[in-house]
């Protein structure tokens, strides 16, 4: 009886040991190991095997982090109110440091986060919050990667997600697209209106130099509107349209004379 109660004690004893000295980490975790609150190094992924109650793992994920960073009321360079939202794109490039140089680096990044986009964001003006966003986003991008970088931690990209303007502000945006879209159209107008007009220039350049092509193209004319309308229409024809005829008619008899 007493062997058989033996027994199930190591039994259990050899499994608790077992329980608390073996880990299995995924390929995209790592363990840093602390022995007796010394750091000891970095293992995995796989197999670990741990001296129980001596040593202390703390798991760690390589995978990348999305972390998105709650709406910021912030004050522009130009003095307007607004609120901006953005997502931070980040991974863990050194296990070590993300453990022992930072407490908890995703809460750590996080805040930061939130800290330069009001600083950042607040020392431009509207103008460029709106239009330069590519811009902000790789500042921002640089600025958190110097940042994280002591703690092991790799900022990949950061992304504005919305920008909330006041009604006044969106009313007033409205009115200076409509006031581009107007100038834009002036534009195309006048550009097309001077481009007929050089056209017409050219056109009667050419009629000037020669007459006869003012006559072709009156003849050109009857012959369409003859084409497109069934009913009889009655044109007075120009005798000068028939006077280039005539002169050369009177040069071939001057011609065959001689």
């Amino acid at each position: 009886m007493f062997n058989v109660f033996g027994l199930t004690v190591v039994a259990v004893v050899i499994i608790m040991f077992l329980a608390s000295a073996i880990r299995i980490l995924n390929e995209y975790e790592r363990g840093v190991i602390f022995r007796l609150g010394r750091l000891i190094g970095e293992k995995g992924p796989g197999l670990i095997i741990l001296i129980p109650i001596v040593d202390r793992m703390v798991r760690v994920s390589l995978r990348t982090v999305v972390v998105d960073v709650p709406p910021q009321d912030v004050v522009t360079k130009d003095n307007v109110t607004t609120k901006v939202n953005a997502v931070v794109f980040f991974r863990v490039m050194d296990a070590i440091k993300s453990v022992v140089e930072v407490e908890n680096f995703i809460y750590a990044t996080s805040q930061l986060s939130q800290t330069t986009l009001r600083s950042v964001v607040g020392a431009g003006e509207l103008d460029d919050l709106l239009s330069k966003q590519e811009e902000i986003n790789r500042y921002l991008q640089e600025i958190l990667d110097r940042d994280t970088d002591p703690w092991g931690v790799k900022v990949s990209k950061v992304e504005l997600k919305h920008i909330d303007l006041p009604e006044n502000m969106q009313r007033a945006i409205a009115k200076q697209a409509e006031a581009e879209r107007e100038r834009r159209s002036k534009v195309i107008n006048a550009e097309g209106e001077y481009q007929a007009a050089t056209r017409l220039t050219e056109a009667a350049e050419i009629i000037s130099t020669h007459p006869i092509a003012l006559q072709l193209r009156y003849l050109q004319t009857l012959a369409e509107i003859a084409t497109e309308n069934n009913s009889t229409t009655l044109f007075p024809i120009p005798i000068d349209l028939f006077q280039a005829f005539q002169t050369k008619n009177k040069d071939n008899k001057d011609k065959d004379s001689a």
